[in-house]
């Protein structure tokens, strides 16, 4: 009877109960799947976790290092207000304030290298000959004119009458108001 009880039970148990010494299939597919599962989490996670860098490395984004360095931050202390704010960073355009203050800077020293002066790495300037506004004692010339005060420049007369210079392009008028 006992023999028949047992037979009776093997026959009817679950096909993940293995006999002695069996490998046991259920122990070995349910760890390949949580090794798989945990990497394929761990990649979605970190793919997730990058995704403010991409943005803002597809957009050619200037503050890019920030960003990563906030990523990485985010990373390393699990603080999600790090990636958050990395995020908003790479999704928000911010105005570029400085090519054109360095367009600025670029075209101020052109133009004072065009007139003759010598601009040192430091910032100095040196200036081998004269300037024409200044005076032979040292002293700066006075204005000539108040317009040039407000911003307005004269014109050149090419004779004693007053008459501009045809010839040379800048045939503009004083402003009435400004004399």
């Amino acid at each position: 009877m006992e023999n028949s009880l047992r037979e009776a039970a093997i026959a009817h148990a679950p096909f993940f109960v293995t006999a002695p010494g069996d490998t046991d299939a259920l122990f070995v597919g349910v760890v390949w799947f949580v090794i798989l599962a945990v990497f394929l989490i761990g990649a979605f996670y970190l793919n997730i976790h990058a995704l403010p860098e991409r943005l803002a490395h597809h957009a050619n984004h200037t503050q890019i290092q920030l960003i990563g360095v906030l990523t990485l931050l985010a990373l390393f202390t699990h603080n999600n207000v790090f990636w958050v704010a990395a995020l908003v960073l790479a999704v928000i355009r911010f105005p570029d304030f400085i090519s054109p203050i360095q367009a600025i800077a670029n075209a101020l020293m052109a133009m004072a290298q065009a007139k003759g002066v010598t601009i040192s790495p430091g910032g100095a300037t040196q200036n081998p000959s004269p300037s024409p506004s200044s005076s032979p004692s040292g002293a700066p010339a006075p204005n000539p004119s108040p317009a040039t005060a407000h911003g307005t420049t004269d014109v050149k007369p090419a004779d004693g009458a007053g008459n501009p210079d045809p010839s040379s392009g800048d045939a503009r008028q004083e402003n009435p108001k400004d004399v």
